[in-house]
């Protein structure tokens, strides 16, 4: 059976090609099985970089596996920037770090802890990446406060210097915590990070790099079509972009991720699943999007940390309420309902959530 869905999400890749190339006029489907399509490519890319990352040993092939984890979601989000979908860029943005903390995290909690009283996780990790993840809602909260502010003295244009200052202090803080958990404190994280011993069906290098190699190629082609497809297929199902971005691109750019996160859980490896969903957030937020914000000056459509007050309000409540669910340094499976719920709460309210731009900050 798993191998027989395994070829069912291979073939969604041809698919997704000959609607993007040869069938253009079926613009929906296009979006659907592109989205799909992303799946098995993002599987290959997380699978290639996990097995270089174990030949270059636990320190620097964390270090590669972090700057890979997320790859997927910034080659979907370069295609969407360049085609002016800055919105759409942010809403993936931040709902790739509520849907981390909350729908996979809680997912994984549910799943894992269904047959068992509790599980239990490394509390020094999850503290150390919360502290980071209090700087990500920092970074949401401050531009947009700055930008009310420099509309009324009438310079909104320096939001671009501020959004750009910001990413610097981002990627910063995310090498430092790069540094804290690989270096200085290394031993403490032990839990976390990976074995020193080489696992017996680790691929060569020469297979890991042609396939990393090629499944990034794909990726930006599928990436693409599917960007081109998302304003036909929210028009048609009467979606907002927004939603589009913050729900479906934001789980399709992480869903190999989400699902080992869930298999390691009903493992009973709780320290690791839960590392990956706050991992991946703090990637997104400390190193994706700052990234981005300099990527998209040469595209001609500059990326400005300006989220919207439900994004930034989304952001907030998926941390406090992570937070405080995984305090005590153990998790349960009602614990995974609730992340769940809230979850729920925030789709649903962005679903039905009218259009309102807001003013666009002026050109230099």
């Amino acid at each position: 059976m798993k191998r027989a869905l395994t070829w069912v999400s291979y073939a969604t890749i041809p698919l997704a090609l000959y609607l993007q190339f040869f069938a253009t006029e079926r613009i929906v489907l296009q979006f659907i099985f592109s989205c799909l399509a992303v799946i098995p490519i993002a599987s290959w890319i997380g699978h290639s970089t996990e097995h270089l990352a174990y030949r270059m040993g636990p320190t620097y092939g964390a270090l590669f596996n972090a700057t890979f984890g997320n790859f997927a979601e910034m080659v979907i989000a370069v295609f969407a920037i360049r085609a002016g979908l800055t919105d759409v860029v942010r809403a993936s943005l931040s709902g790739s770090i509520v849907g981390n903390l909350l729908f996979v995290a809680g997912l994984a909690m549910l799943m894992g802890g269904w047959k068992r009283e509790s599980q239990s996780f490394n509390d020094l990790a999850a503290e150390a990446q919360g502290g980071q993840l209090i700087l990500a809602v920092a970074s949401a909260i401050i531009p947009a406060l700055f930008f009310r502010s420099a509309v009324s003295a009438r310079h909104p244009e320096l939001i671009h210097e501020v959004s750009r200052g910001t990413a610097v202090i981002l990627l910063i803080s995310y090498a430092a915590g790069l540094w804290f958990s690989f270096r200085t404190h290394r031993h403490r994280f032990a839990a976390a990070n990976a074995e020193d011993e080489l696992p017996a069906d680790t691929w060569p290098v020469k297979k890991a790099a042609g396939i990393l190699l090629g499944a990034s190629v794909l990726m930006g082609i599928v990436a693409e079509g599917l960007v081109h497809a998302v304003h036909a297929a929210g028009r048609a199902w009467g979606m907002n972009e927004v939603f589009l971005g913050f729900i479906v691109l934001a789980i399709v750019g992480n869903a190999a991720e989400h699902s080992t996160a869930v298999v390691l859980a009903m493992r009973n490896q709780m320290d690791t699943a839960l590392n990956i969903s706050m991992q991946s957030s703090v990637q997104i937020a400390l190193f994706v999007t700052p990234v981005l914000v300099f990527l998209s000056v040469p595209l001609g459509h500059p990326l400005d940390l300006l989220f919207t007050p439900f994004e930034i309000l989304a952001i907030t409540i998926a941390v406090a309420v992570f937070a405080y669910l995984c305090i005590d340094g153990e998790t349960n499976w009602y614990e995974g309902v609730q992340l769940l719920a809230v979850y729920g709460l925030i789709a649903v309210a962005l679903y039905f959530l009218p259009a309102t731009p807001q003013p666009a900050p002026a050109a230099h």
